[in-house]
């Protein structure tokens, strides 16, 4: 983790993980990637599968274009950079199990 800027939410300063906008699991593992906070992170992985991150939500801006993840930025944006917040997996997720 290093501390800088959310590629996502746009907070800062904010410890950020690497994100692979393809799923290493989906053959993303030399793709490219973006520094996310850890609760935008959490929450791209609560709200949508592995599969339809790479064949769908493989950038930024088609992340921040989604109108599950676009209320939770609007939201998370407003929030202290320091506020950790709890993520659940979205009803769509646990039923898709």
């Amino acid at each position: 983790m290093k501390s800088s800027v959310c590629e996502l939410c746009g907070r800062s300063p904010v410890e950020t993980t690497v994100h692979h906008l393809t799923p290493r699991e989906e053959g993303g593992s030399h793709g490219p990637t973006a520094d996310l906070c850890l609760p935008c992170h959490k929450q791209i992985h609560a709200l949508y599968t592995n599969k339809e991150l790479a064949v769908r939500l493989h950038s930024i801006e088609r992340l921040r274009q989604d109108e599950k993840i676009s209320k939770y930025i609007k939201w998370i944006r407003k929030q202290p950079a320091e506020t950790l917040v709890r993520v659940r997996k979205s009803n769509e997720r646990k039923r898709s199990r």
